[in-house]
């Protein structure tokens, strides 16, 4: 079977990808990255949001290839809480607006390098967690000065498929698209 690429890899720059070989852990923010910032009530006050079965998906096969996943969000939300439980991320801190001390944390716990961390945020309580990152990465709809600071944008939007974009990203820098992608293909 012939090596599968994904049609972005044209346009990543081999800066990008150097910085990407090197993940070890991947922290995302929720509202705004893994949702569309949106948050619907209910006539009752429940909370609802949307999360892309894509970026599911992707972060299973991510963590599949070795790379630790957290996701740290200013917002306490019981959706979040099921959400990251279903998809089996290990490390969840909700009610953080202190995102870099959250990074230097889990730099501590885990015992890695900033270098070695994904940072993937949109909006100003990010960027402290962008900048401290190996590689920070946001989205389109992201403020403007986030976008300023981090070392990649998205092609799509927080909510429809960002995250995906920024794992298949990672396993093609590791070398692992092809092992992810290659068992949908079999007979």
């Amino acid at each position: 079977m012939k090596e599968l690429k994904s049609p972005l890899q044209e346009i990543w720059p081999e800066t990008l990808l150097a910085k990407a070989a090197r993940i070890k852990l991947v922290a995302l923010d929720v509202d705004g990255i893994m949702s569309d910032g949106r948050i619907y009530f209910s006539a009752k006050g429940d909370e609802l949001k949307g999360f892309n079965i894509l970026d599911g998906l992707g972060l299973k096969q991510i963590m599949a290839a070795g790379i630790t996943v957290a996701v740290v969000t200013g917002r306490s939300s019981p959706l979040t809480e099921k959400r990251m439980k279903d998809l089996g991320i290990p490390h969840l801190m909700q009610g953080r607006e202190d995102k870099k001390t959250a990074l230097q944390e889990l730099v501590s716990t885990l015992d890695i390098l900033p270098e070695t961390i994904a940072y993937m945020g949109d909006d100003l309580p990010d960027l402290p967690a962008i900048r401290y990152a190996g590689l920070g990465v946001t989205v389109p709809n992201a403020y403007w000065l986030v976008k300023e600071h981090a070392d990649y944008c998205t092609r799509v939007s927080g909510g429809n498929g960002a995250v995906r974009e920024l794992c298949d990203l990672l396993l093609t820098a590791g070398g692992n698209l092809n092992s992810a992608l290659t068992p949908y293909l079999e007979p």
